[in-house]
C-alpha cells in the first residue's frame, strides 16, 4: 500500500482521543480501515493541560489505531477546538490585475490575502480563512468570481482565530508522538465534512458538535458558512449537573446518564426509581428516573437557548429548511432530538459519518464524526480539490508550518 493513499485523522477532544484511517480506493472511494479510542487524560475544555498525560494517551491510542489497521501512521490531520477560538468578520479589496479584466485564480487569492490583513486579538494566529460570498464592480452575491470580468474585486470572509498557546500545545503534543501533522482543522468544520449532505448545505442548516466540555455551532446555507461559534457548555456540564443533583459522584453520574438518562421527563413514572451501585466502591442507593430526565432537560434546554442566540445573531432562529444536525458523542443521549425540535423550532436529526465504506461499525458513531470529518478533508485537499464544504478555505498549513520550525528548535 503506497503511504500517499493512507490518510489519518486525530480528534483531541476533551473526554476522548479519536482517530480514524482512511485508504483511497480506485474510482476515488474512502474506505476506513482502522479506528481508535481512548479516555483522555491531560486535556479541559479542549486545550491541553499536561502534555505529558496527554502524549502518553495519544501514543497508545495511535498504537491502537496502527495495528487495527495495519499501517504505520507517520503524519495526520489534527482537529482543534476548545473555547480558545474566536470568530472575525473581515472584507478584503483588489484590483483585478489582468489588463482585459478577466478575473484569475491569482486575483483570488489575492483578494483572500487581503481579507486576513484584519488585525489580529494579541497572541493569536489566523487558523482558517473562509470567504462567504464575494462582489465584482459592486455586484454582490457571487460565489465564484473566476473567468467574471471587472476592474474590482471584494470578498466578505470569517476569520478564524486560535490561541497561539493553544496551537502550540496541541502541536507539541502530536510531535512528540513521532506524527507529523498535515493540518489543523477546526472541529465543527470537520466534522460537517463528515455528517452533512450538499442538499442540507445548500437549503440552509445548523450543525451542533455536542462534546464533553464545549459544543461547536457551524451555520451553513447555499454551501456558504454564515456562522460559527464555540459555546462553553457540553455533555459534561450535564454529568455535573447530575452530581449534584442526585448526589453522587462524578463516575456514578456518567453512568446513570448513558444507561437510564434522557431528556423527555413526561415519558416517566413520577415514582419509577433505578438501584445503583458505584463500581468497584462502597456507595449505592436509589435515584427518580424522572428528577433524573428534568436535570437533563434543564440543562440541554439552557444549550439551546445559547444556541438560538447564535442563530438570532444572523437571522436565522428558526429559518433554516434543513433544521438542526446534532452530532458528536453528547448526541447519543435520549431525547435530544425531541428537546431541539421545541426549543429551536426546526427540523432536527442525529448526524453520522456518511458516503464511506467500511466493515467497522463503529464509524458510524457520532462520535467519530471529527475524527473520520478530518480524514474526508485529507482526501479533498490529497486530490488537489478543496473540501467540499467550502470551495477556497484557508488552512492552518502556514500556522503548522510556523510550529513545526519552531518545535524542532527545541530539540536538542
Amino acid at each position: 500500500m503506497a503511504r500517499d493513499v493512507i490518510i489519518a485523522g486525530i480528534d483531541i477532544g476533551s473526554t476522548a482521543i479519536r482517530i480514524a484511517v482512511g485508504q483511497k480506493l480506485a474510482e476515488n472511494r474512502l474506505h476506513i480501515i482502522g479506528v481508535a479510542e481512548a479516555s483522555s487524560e491531560g486535556v479541559a475544555k479542549g486545550v491541553v493541560t499536561s502534555i505529558d498525560d496527554a502524549v502518553s494517551v495519544l501514543s497508545q491510542c495511535i498504537e491502537k489505531a496502527e495495528r487495527l489497521s495495519g499501517v504505520p501512521i507517520d503524519r495526520a490531520y489534527v482537529s482543534i477546538g476548545g473555547n480558545r477560538i474566536t470568530v472575525q468578520k473581515s472584507r478584503g479589496v483588489v484590483a483585478v490585475s489582468k489588463a482585459d479584466g478577466e478575473i484569475r485564480e491569482d486575483d483570488v487569492e489575492r483578494v483572500i490575502e487581503a481579507a486576513e490583513a484584519v488585525a489580529t486579538p494579541p497572541n493569536y494566529e489566523i487558523l482558517h480563512v473562509i470567504p462567504r460570498s464575494f462582489t465584482v464592480d459592486g455586484q454582490g452575491g457571487v460565489k465564484d468570481p473566476i473567468g467574471m470580468t471587472g476592474v474590482r474585486l471584494e470578498v466578505e470572509a470569517q476569520i478564524i482565530h486560535a490561541l497561539s498557546s493553544h496551537v502550540k500545545n496541541i502541536t507539541k503534543t502530536v510531535y512528540r508522538t513521532g506524527v507529523d501533522i498535515e493540518d489543523l482543522v477546526l472541529a465543527p468544520l470537520a466534522a460537517a465534512e463528515a455528517v452533512l449532505t450538499k442538499r442540507q448545505r445548500d437549503l440552509g442548516v445548523v450543525l451542533v458538535l455536542l462534546g464533553g466540555a464545549t459544543t461547536g455551532m457551524l451555520v451553513l446555507e447555499e454551501g456558504d458558512v454564515l456562522h460559527t461559534a464555540i459555546l462553553p457548555l457540553g455533555s459534561g456540564h450535564i454529568t455535573a449537573d447530575l452530581a449534584i443533583g442526585l448526589r453522587t459522584s462524578i463516575d456514578v453520574a456518567e453512568r446513570i446518564k448513558v444507561e437510564y438518562g434522557t431528556a423527555i421527563p413526561n415519558d416517566i413514572g413520577k415514582k419509577e426509581e433505578v438501584p445503583w451501585k458505584e463500581v468497584g466502591g462502597s456507595e449505592e442507593g436509589a435515584f427518580s428516573r424522572r428528577q433524573t430526565a428534568e436535570i437533563i432537560e434543564a440543562r440541554l434546554e439552557e444549550l439551546y437557548d445559547f444556541i438560538d442566540k447564535e442563530l438570532k445573531k444572523v437571522n436565522r432562529s428558526g429559518l433554516l429548511p434543513a433544521g438542526v444536525v446534532l452530532t458528536g458523542g453528547g448526541a447519543k443521549l435520549s431525547g435530544i432530538v425531541e428537546v431541539a425540535k421545541r426549543k429551536l423550532r426546526l427540523p432536527a436529526t442525529i448526524g453520522k459519518p456518511q458516503g464511506l465504506t467500511t466493515a467497522i461499525e463503529k464509524i458510524h458513531d457520532p462520535a467519530f464524526a471529527v475524527s473520520v470529518g478530518l480524514v474526508l478533508w485529507g482526501k479533498g485537499i490529497d486530490d488537489r480539490t478543496p473540501p467540499t464544504l467550502i470551495g477556497r478555505i484557508t488552512s492552518g498549513r502556514m500556522v503548522i508550518g510556523q510550529m513545526r520550525d519552531w518545535f524542532k528548535s527545541l530539540l536538542p
